[in-house]
This record gives C-alpha cells, sequence and structure tokens, in this order.
C-alpha cells in the first residue's frame, strides 16, 4: 500500500499522517504511521461526534479508539493508542524516531507541522513496509528569536526544567487566559502559530491537564 492511499483515509477522518516509522517496532510490524489532528477542521469533527455529547469520560480517547480503530480494520493495520495502558505504547520514542518531532528549547516535543501544539491521537502499524518521505529539519533550528523561552507569565515552562506546581496553581487564578486559549508557551511556538488549532480545542485540553 503506498503512503497517500493511507493518506486519503486518514484525512477523511479529520487526522493526517505525523510522521512515520520503519525501525524498533512491536513484532509483527515493519511501519508505523502516527496520526494527529488534521487542522482546521478537526475540532468541528469532533465535537459533532456522539463520544463528545454524550456526557461519559474521556471523550475524545474514546473518539479516537472508535475512528483509528475503523482506519486499522479497513486498511489491514493494528491501532496503538498513547493512552489506556498498561502496557503504554512508546510514542515519545517513536515521535522522535520518525524525524518530524524534536525536543524543544522548553522540554515538549516540537513538531515541523503542529509546532509545539503537537498532539497524537494514535497510530496505525502495518505487517509491510511502507516508503516513507526524508523528514523536514527541525524548525527550532531557524527559528532565531524563541519566543517559546520567555512566554510563560510564571515561569513554570522555560529554559529551566518544568514546574509542574506552578503551572496549576496559575491555572486555578481567575484571571489567567491559558486555561480559554490554551498554554502561551505552545502559542508562542511560530509554527503552532500556523497550525490552525481552535482556541476552544486548547482549552478542552487545559481543562483536562488542571
Amino acid at each position: 500500500m503506498m503512503l497517500q492511499d493511507i493518506e486519503n483515509h486518514v484525512e477523511k477522518q479529520h487526522l493526517t499522517i505525523f510522521g512515520g516509522v520503519n525501525d524498533g517496532l512491536p513484532e509483527g510490524i515493519r511501519t508505523l504511521l502516527l496520526l494527529g489532528p488534521l487542522e482546521p477542521g478537526f475540532w468541528a469533527c469532533f465535537t459533532g461526534s456522539q463520544e463528545y455529547g454524550d456526557g461519559r469520560a474521556d471523550p475524545l480517547d474514546r473518539w479516537s479508539e472508535r475512528v483509528i480503530g475503523d482506519l486499522a480494520n479497513t486498511l489491514n493495520a493494528k491501532a496503538f493508542f498513547p493512552f489506556g495502558g498498561p502496557p503504554d505504547q512508546p510514542f515519545v520514542q517513536w515521535a522522535q524516531a520518525s524525524g518530524r518531532a524534536h525536543v524543544s528549547p522548553v522540554g515538549p516535543l516540537v513538531h515541523d507541522a503542529a509546532g509545539l501544539m503537537l498532539s497524537y491521537r494514535g497510530a496505525l502499524g502495518f505487517a509491510e513496509v511502507i516508503a516513507l518521505p526524508d523528514p523536514p529539519p527541525n524548525p527550532c533550528d531557524t527559528c532565531e528569536d524563541r519566543p517559546c523561552l520567555s512566554a510563560c507569565p510564571v515561569g513554570a515552562l522555560g529554559p529551566a526544567p518544568y514546574d509542574a506546581a506552578t503551572c496549576r496553581t496559575h491555572l486555578r487564578h481567575p484571571e489567567n487566559i491559558c486555561m480559554s486559549k490554551g498554554c502561551l508557551v505552545r502559542r508562542a511556538c511560530p509554527v503552532s502559530q500556523s497550525h490552525g488549532r481552535r482556541e476552544e480545542q486548547s482549552a478542552f485540553h487545559m481543562r483536562a491537564f488542571r
């Protein structure tokens, strides 16, 4: 199967391929494709789903399981998810092995297309080798200003190791805008700004984090 054929199926579900790996994979898997939100349009698709509206816990994870599970059945692949363990799947390792996700100056992974708004909803594993294109360069290598380093209003995410306690305290403050618009550090990344993620989607993830 050609990569473009798979991508055509994936994009119909408002997902896109965020990279692929051909080495160091689970037994029986020779190519693994990492899937993330296709922007713009992903959020409208998800919020129109049964999972979003049924009031049950973990709607996005359940949506991902259903949609990516259906893709796996259609494409004769195996679905993998970054949640639901143990066992936990090594998505960070796979992301870096794809050559399209890199450790950013502030710590979290940065992606050539999604920037610091990188989010994996799952992956598809194939028994055959699928030819993959060469990955683009690390976007941080040509980012001169590196606004991510100074964007956090309380210094929780920057050059120093991440201070989760300070971050959560800030998120409880009624006047913070990270809860309603998304993490200021992630938003400051120039690549993130061109990714097209809706503020409502970032707020959804921030509520889950807090």
